[in-house]
């Protein structure tokens, strides 16, 4: 195959599993926790190299690609120890600016968010939670964009 070809492969997939996550978060109501939210950002980056890649294919394109598609299924992986109690997760959170509301207004946003924790599994397929799924598909994204590299 030609690396635009694994480059399409490769976008694709980062996509797929971006549409995946937003489908399980609005169309299933599974708030994401902090660690599902981080394990997003690398596909989306990789989304740009790969819109990049297509215009102009290079190797140099197809290795960040690699390494973006490599530290979502990283993320994905310390997800999966903390939701198997392999090791601990952040023990911290971190939220936006707040302005322009009463405390009353404040308290009733907080009391309604809903609590996500990172070490519980809130949906599984064959054993494997989504972060594991995760990490699962984004190295064998991350494969796909070495192949580009080597095929270009």
């Amino acid at each position: 195959m030609t690396a635009k070809m694994w480059i399409a492969l490769a976008t694709a997939g980062s996509a797929a599993l971006l549409l995946g996550a937003f489908g399980f978060q609005y169309i299933g109501g599974l708030a994401p926790c902090a660690l599902c939210l981080w394990q997003r950002w690398p596909h989306a980056v990789a989304l740009g190299f790969g819109a990049v890649g297509l215009a102009m294919p290079s190797a140099a394109l197809a290795i960040l690609g690699a390494l973006s598609a490599g530290t979502s299924g990283a993320i994905g992986l310390y997800h999966t120890g903390v939701e198997r109690d392999w090791w601990d997760g952040p023990s911290t959170c971190s939220a936006g600016p707040i302005g322009g509301v009463t405390p009353e207004q404040l308290m009733e946003q907080i009391l309604a968010a809903p609590l996500v924790r990172c070490d519980e599994v809130p949906w599984e397929m064959l054993g494997l939670s989504m972060a594991s799924w995760n990490a699962v598909i984004s190295f064998a994204l991350m494969g796909f964009w070495l192949m580009a590299a080597r095929a270009g």
